[in-house]
């Protein structure tokens, strides 16, 4: 008689969203998975995504064990082996060359797992390096520095309470896509349409009219980079009407004035055609939004990613904090999670700007990583500190870096590399060692960062729901090992590396689930140790498979503002010192050509889940989506193959002709064109598209972080082979 499966709950990590689900498992093998209703913060929502993880599971181009490269191709190599061998040629590199010579890139799933964070900083301090990369500094560190210039902690990120707002203002965000971005908005639908539902007003800003905008009042097409011009002409009415919150700003920020008087600068009119924004619905929407008592404006990718992302982020903070809107029910909040990743962040000196520059380029640090965009070029140009060897892990920033091929380049010169990656993909066919870690169904799971990004405080720790196969390891077991394998061959002691030291012994006594109970332990709910606490831990923790609410998003401006003075800064001359170059950028608006912006599709995460069937099926989602007015200027028709070119390169696609995208304004996709990965993601060779970042530019940077600008990349477009239909 056949049993009934067993049922498992669990949170989905693919993205921020933090969904709940149900997991039906028979003879090991997971049958189905659906979300889990009684999740205390995805109430039964899951997308796409979620149930394909049974297919990703058994996905047979997955790797499961470790990989060496060698002139016949890729052969298996035990686990001691690949280790060791590891260990000793980095170590070597460095002892050659100097700790700089190793290099070291995150990829975004490093961030979804409290395993893959501590072991991957744990393998950082080992490394010992200047030349760490990762994901955030494509599309997060503007906002990070923002953060940093106003509140004087990099990781102090205000949320929009929008459980609680009655006037939502989205700048450059498609969370329906997404579900959020520094913003983890689980039931994303549901909160979406929660705002109009309860009598709410959602105005949405952006090139595209993205799947978000089907839950809003309000679509407005914006040109791309120009939101910080938008704001600025929005803060220019609230203080010229003194509609401003004088009580607040008294209390909470320093630079009222300074800021006033940048301000004064862009009426708006001035912005009304470099924006594309109508002066008569700056000044009423301006008006709504500061005379809303619960009101919040949110601003995420399309901002980050342009050629004014620090400024543009920390103006949509100042707007909540001029208006009153800041630290309030319903305004822009921070949140308190059960773990304080925080406090550890400032414990361990995490936050920080400018504290080194990349070699070649001179850009700087933000939060101890240097940009993305200089990888290449420190690998290519010789002299002290170039990179000889490499350690990716979770990433493949071939498809995901700007000027993507020409990393692919460099990564083929390098003496070593090693990746941690469970695919054979673009960038990790350049390793000479691969180490596959086992799948996330396989290990236990707890969302360390992204339960301090989220709309409402919860905790939820998840069981592994597979047993994993012999001879397999977890992420943080590779990366402590990895890293006791490099200090052990090392020949100049130093703090850094003592510090490693010791947390390798604390990882491989208490692991990855033990240093969890010890942050539950101490952070703002825990038990302190104490028999007698009713706090939390993570036993208490593991028997709530559902998840514990801990409740709405709480005042918590004292704890979060660490600035000298103790307030907001809302003239920090670093990023105010990038207006000027916003009032060149309105002057020459007129004269710009086509711009390329990317886009999000909620069966997509980034460059990883091409290969699972299930997630790629209908129709084609790479095509480049072109206005009917730039179509007819250019004799293009819908289904035409069409060569998209950049100062960096060109790649071909088909075109789709849509009224989505604003005049001038041209869409492509990232994370597509998986040709170089014909025989080892096969589902994903056939999917179509090109890699975007393949003429997305390197060198075309903003200026403050180094972060590359993806929305905005001038390009021209033409028929590549006189029309033919795809």
């Amino acid at each position: 008689m056949a049993h009934p499966p067993t049922i498992h709950f669990r949170t989905c990590n693919v993205c921020e969203a933090m969904c709940g689900m149900r997991v039906a498992v028979e003879d090991n093998r997971v049958v189905e998975i659906r979300g889990d209703r009684d999740d205390v913060f995805s109430r039964g929502h899951i997308c796409p995504k979620g149930p394909a993880m049974r297919e990703l599971q058994e996905d047979p181009d997955r790797l499961r064990f470790p990989l060496r490269r060698t002139a016949q191709g890729f052969v298996r190599v035990g686990w001691d082996e690949a280790l060791a061998e590891a260990g000793e040629r980095l170590a070597a590199l460095q002892r050659a060359h100097g700790p700089d010579s190793v290099a070291m890139y995150l990829g975004n799933p490093t961030a979804h797992g409290h395993g893959a964070i501590l072991g991957a900083n744990l393998l950082g301090m080992a490394l010992g390096t200047k030349n760490r990369f990762d994901s955030n500094s494509q599309d997060a560190n503007p906002r990070i520095y923002a953060a940093l210039q106003m509140f004087g902690e990099a990781t102090s990120l205000t949320l929009p309470d929008i459980d609680r707002t009655d006037y939502f203002l989205v700048f450059g965000a498609n969370p329906a896509a997404s579900g959020g971005s520094i913003m983890t908005l689980g039931d994303v639908r549901n909160r979406l349409a929660g705002v109009r539902e309860r009598g709410g007003k959602f105005i949405l800003f952006d090139p595209r009219k993205t799947e978000t905008a089907a839950y809003a009042d309000e679509h407005h097409f914006i040109r791309p980079g120009s939101d910080a011009a938008l704001l600025l002409g929005m803060l220019h009415v609230i203080f010229a009407e003194n509609l401003y919150d004088n009580g607040a700003l008294t209390d909470l920020a320093d630079g009222v004035a300074e800021l006033r008087a940048i301000a004064a600068r862009f009426a708006p009119e001035r912005i009304e055609g470099p924006t594309g924004i109508p002066a008569a619905d700056v000044r009423r929407i301006a008006r709504e939004f500061a005379r809303t008592p619960r009101a919040v404006a949110y601003g995420r990718m399309g901002l980050s990613t342009s050629a004014f992302g620090p400024l543009s982020s920390f103006l949509v903070d100042a707007l909540n904090i001029v208006t009153g809107h800041f630290d309030r029910p319903g305004g822009a909040m921070f949140a308190t999670p059960a773990a304080d990743v925080v406090r550890i962040a400032r414990i361990l000196g995490m936050g920080g700007h400018g504290r080194f520059r990349s070699r070649v380029r001179g850009l700087p640090e933000v939060g101890g990583n240097l940009p993305a965009t200089t990888m290449a070029e420190e690998m290519e140009t010789p002299g002290p500190g170039q990179i000889r060897g490499f350690v990716v892990v979770a990433g493949n920033p071939v498809l995901s870096v700007p000027n993507g091929e020409r990393i692919g380049r460099a990564l083929s010169n390098l003496d070593f590399m090693v990746a941690v990656d469970i695919y054979l993909n673009e960038t990790t066919r350049h390793a000479h060692l691969i180490l596959p870690p086992r799948y996330a169904l396989e290990r236990s799971h707890y969302d360390l960062l992204f339960h301090t990004l989220a709309v409402r405080n919860t905790a939820k720790w998840s069981a592994p729901v597979i047993e994993p196969p012999p001879d397999t390891k977890d992420d943080v077991e590779i990366l402590v090992d990895l890293a006791a394998s490099l200090l052990g061959k090392r020949l100049s002691p130093s703090p850094l590396g003592a510090a490693a030291e010791r947390l390798v012994g604390l990882l491989n006594k208490l692991g990855a689930d033990g240093l969890l109970d010890v942050l539950l332990r101490t952070g703002p709910y825990g038990d302190r140790f104490l028999p007698s606490s009713k706090g939390l831990n993570l036993e208490k923790l593991k028997k709530a498979e559902h998840g514990i609410d801990l409740g709405p998003l709480r005042p918590m401006f004292r704890e979060r503002v660490r600035t000298k003075t103790g307030k907001v800064r809302l003239a920090p001359p670093e990023i105010l010192a990038d207006v000027p170059r916003l009032e060149r950028f309105l002057d020459e608006a007129a004269a710009a050509g086509l711009v390329l912006i990317g886009r999000r599709h909620m069966r997509n995460n980034n460059s990883w889940m091409h290969n699972v069937p299930s997630l790629v099926k209908g129709p084609d989602r790479s095509m480049l989506l072109v206005h009917p007015k730039d179509a007819a200027r250019l004799g293009l028709t819908s289904g035409t193959r069409v060569r998209v070119r950049s100062r960096v390169g060109e790649v071909v696609v088909a075109m789709a002709v849509t009224e989505d995208v604003m005049p001038g304004v041209v869409s492509l996709p990232h994370g597509h064109g998986h040709a170089a990965a014909a025989d080892t993601m096969r589902v994903a060779a056939g999917v179509p598209g090109a890699n975007a970042n393949a003429i997305t530019d390197d060198l075309h940077v903003e200026p403050l972080t180094g972060t590359a600008i993806l929305n905005g990349v001038p390009v021209t477009v033409e028929a590549a082979d006189a029309g033919t239909p795809v």
